[in-house]
């Protein structure tokens, strides 16, 4: 296992690693010349999804190097940019897929702006990118330099002659380059066959058919010059009639080492035909026609038709009219007459051997005199021993006559147009034609000449000067790049092309002939000029068909939402053009519409000056589709300013034939009418009314509840109001700002409502305002009023929705009194000099926090005489002395003079007090009782009485020191007991043992039943009210009472 743990991790790393996308494309730079087929490789490894994968090129131009240009795709036939659509569609550039994963990109005909850095993109088809998509290459385009020449001609050979044909190949290329050459033939149809090749290493070859008699020496190939190879074929044969050229490859190495051939080319051919070995020959004699013009030139070729010519002797003889001209004997030394060797001095005739099987003679400039019948006689000669020539067999070919007559000058010229309206960018033709037709031997210069529009003077354009040659005018040095200018070889008639027409070609065309004569001594003579009519050339811009999007439409949106605007240009007038595209808003209060941005056709951008009064700037995005005929503007976060009519503007513009913009037309799109509107109001409040009542200092909650709003972004704030009783307006309470800044109203401001108000949202939408130790004057009508404020577009907050709450009914009211005062009577005798207490007991009270004031007083009866008095007194008005007060401060009140100093105070509890009395004496005999009033402090910290209550009354009775039975009995409990309480329930219990005695005998004498049939079933039994002391005797009363 542990020899196996590398081996696994590294096919793991092999399996990610071919997992990986890599694209690769051929290496670069690559040379390639120009008009030549360029093919470039590219292919994609470890890829995933389908077998068959997708390319895309691009090229990145010198003059643009970050810019991509879409060139093909094998997916998208709307790939190519404009550049290239043309190429594509027309198979000038294609992509040739020679496996799913591998494809080649030819262009067919190599351009100059074809050369930049081209990318090969393929799309991904993976789950996910990992790897390259991409690979980049750079291609060189240089001129084709390349020449191959040789000179074309007809060879005639005999069996066994030798035969030598040269080629010419040169190049100029900067780059290290090989050639290589090689030479064919071919008959007819047949396929060329090789006859011997110098490879680009320098190596000779001879193809199969040659190769046996290149190793013989038959066949050479050698270098005769810096760039001239000659190619020599001993011996011919029969088999080497045929076509013979030479084809040269100009080679480049790539930086994979490999070698490229740019560019083939082959010469023009040499018929080479081979005869077989015969003694007999035949002459024919030639010449173009029959029918000159003095001035034209004629040309008599004397043909030789023999077998191995270079090897035996002939001379030639012309004759004209039966007179002898010239003759050449076996050396080719010419030898003339007279009257002929004077003309051939003066270069207007030439005899002279062409070839071993040519002969010429030649008149340069014929005259009335010529006109006659010419012949050539050959002879053929055989060489003596002594080097002396005799002739042997003479032939001669048919007279042929020819006629020169006068040349006529009187001519016409006009000039003509099939064109005399064209548009910009096309081309039109002008011609000069002169009438009759003269030979082209004949000298005739034809000047072209140019008035443009909106001028009177005429100058020269072109002239196609007398000796063929093309002169241009100075002020017309634009016409040149654009105008071509030919003249037909049968006649002088001169025809001037102009491509790509613009404004400044528009105007009137003439035409000036002039015929000419060449002297002897060389001078010219103008023998006539004649001048064409005048032709008028309308250059008329395209009719354009231009189209913009008339249709209107709608949109309303909320504020900082985009404002989608669109302007689609329907059809143009050419796929060139480009466009101008004015943006405008047109508001009610507005006459004109206002301009919001121009983008030129050049894509530069101009913001309009409604633009930089509303701000605009930042807020706009402008797109272009990549079809190029929408155009979309998107204003972003939309204010409600920004409603209002919307349209485009739109202006076609084209590229003139002299490379400047113009201006075709214009036209005004739909409008579409845009209204931003604020959200729409959302904002709810809890609508519920509420009732709430709560004691003083108690703490009481205030609800606010927002149950939904016009945006989660919004901010609320919070205003509480208040109705109170007796105030006719609602007062503000306090407030809580957007910003979450607590202020306080009016109300609370004095007093000390401010410290105990407490503003909180304990979660988004809720508000709770609290009031601390509340008071009576709390009380009231309570609601909150909400606010949202929005953020609009320009980053300012403003309000766009308030709502009211439901009532709240706050209700604080004091604690309900529940004073209770034990007002049970009692009553106390006490001896002179003892102490005697007077207890205030509390049995309930209103609140924990409660504070008691208690005051005892003492009730006594007025003095009287006697005891009759007494009594009667006793039913009067008593007499009420405060004995002692205590506030809820406990805070004493001063003592009065007889109490002063025998009175003790006690709180023995909350809720019990009690005052003893040292020192009692007669005078302190009475009734006493004591009055409690509750105090509690409010929220102020304020006290107030609550609740007052008096207790029941305490008899004390004061004895002197003297011992009566009464005190006597009162002061023994044994003996009060039984005097007082024993005799009671004996007396009870001996009256109950009667009554049941009587009536169980009642029921044994008799069926006894209680009245109206109802048994017995009650007795009275007594109830005893005793006084605990011994002041009064007790009272016995029987009250009615139940037997169970």
């Amino acid at each position: 296992m542990r020899t196996l743990r590398p081996q696994l991790a590294s096919l793991l790393l092999l399996g990610m690693a071919l997992a990986q996308r890599q694209v690769t494309v051929q290496e670069g730079p690559l040379y390639r010349t120009e008009g030549s087929h360029v093919t470039l490789w590219c292919k994609v490894s470890g890829y995933q999804g389908p077998a068959e994968q997708n390319f895309q090129w691009s090229i990145y131009l010198p003059s643009a190097p970050e810019r991509e240009v879409q060139i093909v795709s094998t997916v998208d036939p709307s790939f190519p940019y404009a550049i290239y659509t043309q190429r594509v569609r027309g198979r000038g550039i294609y992509v040739e897929r020679v496996q799913g994963d591998a494809v080649l990109l030819h262009i067919t005909e190599l351009q100059d702006r074809d050369a930049g850095e081209y990318e090969c993109h393929t799309p991904n088809t993976d789950e996910r990118y990992f790897g390259s998509y991409s690979a980049k290459m750079n291609l060189v385009v240089i001129p084709d330099s390349l020449r191959v020449t040789a000179v074309p001609q007809t060879l005639n050979k005999v069996e066994h002659d030798s035969l030598e044909l040269k080629c010419e190949v040169s190049k100029s290329t900067a780059q290290h380059s090989h050639v290589s050459i090689a030479w064919y033939r071919q008959r007819g149809s047949e396929a060329p066959v090789e006859v011997i090749s110098l490879s680009r290493d320098f190596v000779l070859r001879a193809g199969s058919a040659y190769a046996q008699r290149q190793a013989t020496g038959d066949v050479r190939l050698d270098k005769v010059g810096e760039t001239t190879s000659k190619l020599t074929i001993y011996n011919l044969h029969p088999s080497d009639q045929g076509e013979f050229y030479c084809e040269a490859a100009e080679w480049i190495q790539d930086p994979d080492d490999s070698w490229y051939a740019m560019t083939r080319k082959r010469s023009q051919g040499a018929i080479v035909n081979v005869q077989a070995t015969d003694k007999e020959f035949s002459v024919r004699l030639e010449t173009e026609k029959r029918m000159y013009i003095v001035g034209e030139p004629v040309e008599f070729r004397c043909i030789l038709e023999a077998q191995n010519v270079p090897d035996r002797y002939f001379s030639i003889s012309w004759a004209f009219n039966s007179s002898l001209i010239a003759s050449l004997g076996p050396n080719a030394v010419p030898v003339l007459n007279n009257e002929f060797a004077q003309r051939e001095a003066l270069g207007q005739l030439k005899v002279a051997k062409e070839s071993d099987n040519v002969f010429v003679l030649k008149i340069y400039r014929l005259r009335l005199e010529d006109s006659g019948k010419y012949n050539c006689r050959v002879t053929e000669r055989e060489k003596t021993v002594t080097g002396d020539f005799i002739d042997k067999e003479s032939k001669r070919p048919k007279n042929i006559p020819i006629t020169v007559m006068p040349l006529k000058a009187g001519f016409a010229v006009t000039a003509i147009s099939r064109t005399p309206g064209v548009t910009y960018n096309e081309s039109f033709d002008l011609q000069c034609i002169i009438k009759p037709h003269y030979p082209s031997w004949v000298p005739v210069s034809v000047t072209w000449r140019f008035q443009p529009a909106g001028s009177t003077e005429f100058h020269d354009l072109v002239t196609f000067t007398r000796d063929g040659g093309v002169q241009w005018g100075d002020r017309y040095a634009g016409f040149r790049t654009r105008t071509a200018i030919e003249k037909a070889e049968s006649s002088n008639n001169v025809r001037l092309s102009i491509s790509r027409a613009s404004d400044t070609e528009a105007g009137k065309y003439q035409c000036v002939a002039e015929l000419w004569r060449k002297n002897y001594n060389s001078s010219w003579t103008r023998l006539a000029d004649r001048t064409s009519n005048l032709l008028e050339i309308r250059v008329l811009r395209p009719v354009t068909k231009l189209q913009v999007s008339k249709s209107k439409r709608s949109i309303t949106l909320v504020e900082n939402r985009p404002i989608p605007l669109n302007c689609s240009v329907k059809s143009q007038t050419s796929p060139d053009s480009h466009f101008a595209v004015l943006w405008y808003v047109h508001k009610p209060s507005d006459a004109d519409g206002k301009l919001i941005l121009k983008t030129t056709h050049s894509s530069a951008f101009e913001y309009g000056t409604y633009a930089e009064e509303e701000g605009l700037r930042g807020r706009l995005q402008f797109e272009r589709s990549a079809s190029g005929g929408l155009f979309s503007l998107t204003v972003q976060r939309a204010e409600v300013r920004d409603s209002g009519s919307y349209y485009c503007h739109v202006e076609e513009w084209l590229l003139s034939p002299n490379h400047a913009w113009y201006k075709l037309a214009e036209e005004v799109s739909g409008r579409t009418e845009v209204t931003v509107k604020q959200p729409d109001n959302r904002l709810q409040v809890n609508q519920t009314h509420k009732n709430i009542t709560v004691l003083e200092n108690d703490w009481v909650t205030l609800e606010c509840l927002v149950s939904n709003r016009t945006s989660p972004s919004s901010q609320l704030s919070v205003e509480w109001y208040v109705w109170r009783p007796g105030h006719p307006e609602k007062e503000v309470v306090a407030w809580l700002s957007r910003q979450s800044t607590l202020h306080y109203g009016d109300l609370a401001t004095p007093g000390d409502l401010r410290g105990r108000l407490h503003l909180e949202s304990p979660s988004p939408g809720l508000f709770l305002l609290s009031i601390q130790n509340a008071t009576v004057r709390d009380s009231g009508a309570y609601n909150c009023r909400v606010e949202e404020w929005l953020l609009d577009p320009s980053d300012r907050w403003y309000k766009r929705a308030d709502d009211l709450s439901g009532l709240i009914t706050l209700t604080v009211k004091q604690p309900d009194p529940t004073l209770q005062v034990d007002t049970a009577t009692a009553n106390l005798t006490v001896q002179e000099k003892e102490s005697f207490p007077l207890d205030c007991s509390i049995l309930s009270r209103s609140s924990p926090e409660s504070h008691f004031a208690v005051t005892w007083y003492s009730l006594r009866a007025k003095e009287a005489g006697d005891h009759a008095e007494q009594q009667q007194e006793e039913e009067e008005e008593e007499e009420r002395e405060a004995v002692l007060s205590v506030g809820p401060d406990a805070v004493f009140s001063p003592e009065a003079g007889r109490w002063e100093g025998r009175l003790r105070f006690q709180r023995l509890s909350a809720v019990l007090f009690r005052l003893t009395v040292l020192q009692a004496g007669g005078a302190d005999t009475g009734n006493y009782s004591c009055r409690v009033e509750e105090w509690l402090a409010d929220p102020k910290g304020v006290w107030y009485r609550l609740a007052e209550e008096e207790s029941g009354t305490v008899a004390v009775h004061v004895q002197g020191t003297g011992s009566t039975l009464q005190s006597v009995i009162c002061s023994n409990d044994a003996l009060f007991y039984f005097v007082f309480f024993y005799p009671f329930p004996i007396f009870g219990i001996l009256i109950i043992t009667i009554l049941l005695v009587r009536f169980k005998s009642r029921n044994s004498s008799k069926n006894s039943e209680g009245k109206n049939g109802v048994p017995l079933l009650w007795i009275k039994e007594p109830h005893l009210n005793y006084s605990p002391t011994c002041l009064e005797p007790p009272v016995l009363s029987i009250h009615p009472g139940t037997m169970d």
